[in-house]
């Protein structure tokens, strides 16, 4: 296991300065700059294409920046054991044999090493973690039975019984009906207001005016960052989207209706 990294009393929680990086011969960031605070709730907003996933990947520790400089909570990336990273459900082999709480216990890793065996305290946390999302009752269910919120809400127990403190949700609510984006609200909510910081990929602008203090706008450069009524303006989204984001008028508002750009390469 690496040795895990040391948090510094007093930095931001997240800290990016000029993170650059080409992936695949490409430029998939350029010079992105910003800092996430505890307990902030972000959604990171921008086209098909525009780096989303490759963000979280890099500030993961999964993804090496080709230059620029990560922090999270004053160390490096790697070894950190407080960030959870959830992946698109598109890249998940959900006919894999494994239960809920496999993968809830998965969380656990961290804490225990790779050879040791899960004591009575990490199925405490497993147990708990199953508990405050609602899928006590499912814990025995193969993943692929579930549905997509249950889905969901599984990554977001693993994340609680990993004890993390910044968590990355690559599009958890694509696919999922309003009851079930409602319930993740709800659990994501409750991880506010016990210090978690959480940043959402996502693609929908009115939920993330509607549901989030503070939003990114990205394409591969940074956009903008702060509240949804500073960076939703049309200079900003013609900047991200170009002529792939239809603009309508509706009374004082401006309505954004969903990108048509279909390329998608890194998120």
């Amino acid at each position: 296991m690496p040795q895990h990294a040391v948090h510094q009393p007093g930095s931001p929680l997240l800290e990016l300065c000029a993170v650059s990086l080409r992936y695949n011969g490409r430029v998939a960031l350029e010079a992105v700059s910003f800092q996430v605070n505890n307990g902030q709730r972000v959604a990171v907003v921008g086209p098909n294409g525009a780096g989303k996933s490759t963000l979280f990947k890099v500030i993961a520790g999964l993804l090496p920046a080709t230059s620029g400089e990560v922090k999270v909570s004053g160390a490096g990336p790697g070894g950190h054991i407080c960030i959870a990273y959830v992946p698109q459900r598109s890249q998940v082999d959900w006919e894999f044999p494994v239960v809920v709480n496999d993968v809830v216990m998965m969380g656990r890793i961290g804490k225990l090493g790779l050879l040791r065996w899960p004591r009575a305290r990490d199925w405490d946390y497993v147990h708990h973690a199953l508990e405050v999302v609602g899928l006590s009752h499912l814990a025995n269910r193969q993943i692929g039975e579930l549905s997509g919120g249950e889905q969901q809400r599984m990554f977001i127990a693993r994340a609680l019984a990993q004890e993390a403190e910044l968590m990355l949700m690559d599009e958890p609510l694509t696919g999922l009906d309003l009851p079930s984006q409602e319930g993740i609200f709800e659990i994501l909510d409750g991880l506010g207001q016990q210090g978690v910081t959480v940043l959402i990929a996502m693609h929908d602008l009115k939920l993330a005016t509607d549901r989030f203090e503070q939003v990114m706008l990205l394409n591969r450069r940074l956009i903008g960052y702060g509240k949804p009524t500073d960076i939703f303006t049309p200079e900003r989204l013609v900047a991200a989207y170009g002529g792939h984001l239809h603009l309508v008028g509706a009374g004082d508002e401006l309505l954004a209706l969903s990108d048509t750009c279909c390329d998608e390469a890194t998120g």
